[in-house]
């Protein structure tokens, strides 16, 4: 990969994730976990989600179920916020999870429905006092914060 596909990935994650998670990320990442890092910046968020297909609502749609099949929960907290930043309603979740009921199971969209909701009150909720988000929204909670990758 090149250094144009890095900085395009990166400034795709940025836009979905905001600043602040990115930041955070980068700032866990260490010599083990930099090739990694890597990887998904330029995989993921500088091929990816950078194609000129699909728009960045119907990514966060497909993405969210495919994390939700999957059981990736954080991850789906994480791009269930990410909504704020990419167009996809709380109306387009919940169709993406009504798909992954039918296709994936009953069981990965019950938890994914749960999870969804309480992402939706984060994303949601007016800012606390002491929250330096910066208008990043989608903050992770602490386990995904400390686990995940994106």
């Amino acid at each position: 990969m090149t250094a144009d596909r890095h900085e395009e990935g990166m400034a795709v994650r940025r836009r979905v994730l905001g600043d602040a998670h990115v930041d955070r990320a980068i700032a866990r990442t260490t010599d083990f976990d930099a090739p990694f890092q890597r990887f998904i910046t330029e995989g993921a968020w500088g091929t990816v989600w950078a194609g000129e297909h699909l728009t960045p609502r119907e990514r966060s749609i497909v993405t969210i179920a495919l994390l939700a099949a999957l059981g990736h929960h954080e991850e789906v907290a994480m791009h269930v916020r990410a909504t704020a930043n990419t167009g996809a309603s709380a109306e387009d979740i919940r169709e993406a999870l009504m798909h992954v009921a039918v296709y994936a199971g009953v069981p990965a969209a019950n938890n994914a429905f749960r999870i969804a909701k309480a992402a939706l009150a984060e994303r949601d909720a007016p800012p606390s006092g002491d929250d330096n988000r910066g208008g990043d929204t989608p903050r992770a909670d602490e386990g995904a914060r400390r686990d995940s990758t994106a």
